[in-house]
Formats: C-alpha cells, structure tokens, sequence
C-alpha cells in the first residue's frame, strides 16, 4: 500500500472525525427544516409518521406534488412508528391484503437506495408457528395463497425449525408443542427512526413542508368540501387533506362529522438487557400470542397482543406483559434468565375485518389512511405509496381499491381477522 503523503485523503478524513467529535454537533446540517407553516398548501398530511411522511414523499416524487405540509402534533416519528417491533412481511391471506403488503415489500428492498438513507432492512426471514391440527391447516392454505400471488412462502417441520432455531423448544411434552411454521424468506426488520428520518429528509429535499408540534384541533369545510384544518398554530388553507394520524383517527374523523368504522386499543412491547447473537430470524406465534426477534445491538425486541380495553394512553397492563413473557420463555427457556430493560405501548385502531381504510370521503378533498391495527409499520412505504396516488389523482389505485370506507356498509370485507388471528 503507498504511504500517505501529507494533505492525503486518510490525514483529511481523521482530522474531520476529530472535529466533528469535539463540535458538540454545531456544525451538523439539519436533515430537514424546521419552517412556519404557510398560509395555504396544495395538500395538508396530518400526522408525522412513518405513513403520513411516505405519503408526502410519494406526492412529491411520483405525482410532482411539492406543495405539502406535513402537521404534527408532536415530533417526527413519535407516535406508533417509534412504538413497534418493527417487523415487515407480506404473507397475508386474502389476496387484497397480501398485494398491497407484497407492494410494501418490494419498496421495502430498495428503500435505502431510494431514499439514500440506511433504513436498516434486514431481511432475515419471519416464522409464524403453529402449535395443532387446525394451526397447520391454517398454513398451508396461507403458504398455498401466497405461493399463488407470487410471495415467498414455504412450510417448515419442527425439525427445520430446530435446525434453524436450535435455542427453540420443539417438545412434544410442551403446553404449546410446535408442530411447524410457515416461512418468509423475504421478511425481516428495519430501523423504525431511521424510517421516519429517511423519508421527512427525501420529503423535504422536495420542498415539503414539515411542521412538527402543531395540533390539529378541527377540519373547515364549506358545502361538502374540506377548506382547510385548524390547528393549535392558526388556521391553514387547503383543498385537499389526507388524515394519517394512526390510533386518534376517529378522533379526527369526529371533527369532521365522519363516524370512523376503528376502536383504539394499547399495544406493548418490552425490550431485553443485550446478548450475543442467538436468533438470527423472526419468531412468531398466533396462539400464544407472542413475537419475538433481536436487534442489531443485541436486544430482544418482544411483542405481545393488543390489550382488550380502548384508550389512547400510551401504556398498558401488567397481565399482558407477565402473559407474554410467559409463553416466550416457554418457546425459548434460556431467555427466562435475561432481564427486561425497559417497556412501552403504542396506540393502534383496529377494524372489524383487520384490514386498513386508505380512501376518499363524503366530504370532498378529505381522505383517510387508518385502521392498520398491529400490522401498520410492514405497510409504510405501500401505504405512502398507494395514499399519494389517491390524493393525487382523486381516486383509489387498483392496490387500494378494496380498502374504501363504504366497505364497512356494502359488507365487501377482506377478514384478515379471522384468516390470520393476529395482525402483527
């Protein structure tokens, strides 16, 4: 290797470490302004999340759309897309769900290169077990279906599974013995901030807006049609508003006269103290209601099922967590010895079918993007992506269709409720 010279590449790039380091982050760029709202945009996203800020990245990007504001209530990804497991998979049932996750997907796979942004997308393969009889018809037919769509899917045996998962517990003489799984390849995990700040700063290099800590406290029409929102820094202007405001969308949904179809309900996770490398995939379990995966830094990231009651707290019940804990330590017996570092819950608002609402409104100019129930992070980019082109163009894209809001009184549902038993 030739000797560095004096002025060389190597001497530069230590010398702008050591600066940086001692600069106490003075000099570091913003990722994306900070700028007042204006008076008037073409489109208003309400909701800084991972689905809200896609929504704006697509408008701009595909549909030439830049005059938009992003309204948050809070700060960028502080709700639900900080508050997750962060797990992506598209191996759904019916086939209106399973195209619209297997569009996320695929956006999923270049999303680092597409935003220029490292969203941490590791594709590492997700496991849904099954523990009797009916379980393992379940997967076939599941593993069938999607085969059918063109997803990824095989069926493993408990022996694939111990092979795969040697730290798993395959007895026969467990209280949930695991009889087999099926399998993802193409599924993983990302990094749910770095979601959130890759696409507010792609957002942004387009000339969005985004305006973190304004409230929005009511939605102004005028003859059937939106006008604007009102929020806790003045009133905005706007012909056009799409709502992605996760477990407060009734909420929002009521400032506008629109009985919403979703009840709120707190979803928890907990994560462990870091160890070395012991599960290299995602671990799932309908019956026992349990999910599990590790972290780059070596935390356990441990989910659970949603609590019963509704509320918008941002917490929930002990019985969850000792329940959870319970049925992971019996899939996994040397986690029994690993401590819990911390826990928290997100919000989530659930539909009758399990399956999301992206669509237009009575109210002219007003649309809505909700109902995810514990499935909304895999859907990020497929959600920002089919929400803009319904924004844009004033009518559902072929992907979203099926989700309209008038679903919910014609009865064309698509029952991921009962086809999967869990959402995550």
């Amino acid at each position: 290797m030739a000797k560095q010279g004096p002025g060389s590449g190597t001497k530069y790039s230590v010398w702008s470490l050591a600066r940086n380091a001692l600069s106490h982050h003075e000099n570091w760029t913003q990722a994306w302004r900070s700028p007042e709202p204006r008076p008037e945009y073409d489109v208003i996203i309400v909701g800084g999340g991972g689905h809200g800020l896609a929504t704006a990245y697509y408008l701009a990007k595909v549909h030439g759309v830049t005059n938009v504001a992003v309204v948050e209530k809070g700060w960028i990804g502080g709700g639900n897309t900080g508050r997750n497991t962060t797990i992506v998979r598209s191996n759904y049932l019916w086939d209106e769900a399973a195209h619209l996750y297997e569009k996320s997907l695929k956006l999923w796979e270049g999303l680092s290169q597409d935003l220029n942004y490292n969203v941490m997308f590791s594709q590492r393969g997700v496991m849904n077990l099954g523990h009797n009889l009916q379980d393992m018809r379940d997967i076939y037919r599941r593993s069938a279906a999607n085969r059918l769509n063109g997803i990824d899917s095989e069926v493993l045996t408990p022996a694939d599974l111990k092979r795969m998962v040697p730290i798993m517990n395959t007895s026969k003489d467990s209280r949930y013995p695991v009889l087999g799984a099926s399998y993802q390849p193409r599924g993983g995990v990302a990094r749910h901030d770095a979601v959130a700040w890759g696409f507010a700063r792609g957002a942004d290099s387009y000339g969005v807006d985004i305006i973190q800590n304004c409230e929005v406290t009511g939605i102004r029409r005028d003859n059937g049609r939106v006008t604007g929102v009102e929020t806790s820094r003045g009133f905005i202007k706007s012909r056009k508003v799409g709502v992605v405001a996760a477990g407060h969308s009734s909420v929002i949904a009521n400032m506008a006269e629109i009985r919403m179809p979703v009840e709120s309900h707190p979803l928890q996770a907990l994560v462990s103290e870091p160890v070395k490398p012991v599960l290299h995939t995602v671990v799932m379990s309908n019956a026992v209601h349990g999910y599990v995966s590790q972290s780059d830094k070596g935390e356990l990231v441990i989910g659970a099922g949603i609590d019963a009651y509704t509320g918008y707290g941002q917490r929930g019940s002990s019985e969850i967590i000792e329940g959870n804990i319970a049925a992971i330590c019996e899939l996994f017996p040397i986690f029994s010895r690993v401590r819990m570092l911390r826990q928290w819950g997100g919000i989530v608002d659930v539909t009758p079918d399990a399956c999301p609402i992206l669509s237009k409104t009575d109210v002219k100019g007003l649309y809505f993007n909700c109902g995810w129930g514990t499935g909304g992070f895999k859907a990020t980019p497929g959600s920002g992506w089919a929400f803009a082109h319904t924004i844009a163009q004033d009518r559902p894209h072929e992907l979203n269709e099926a989700f309209a809001l008038n679903r919910f009184v014609s009865g064309a549902l698509i029952d991921e409720h009962g086809a999967a038993g869990v959402a995550h």
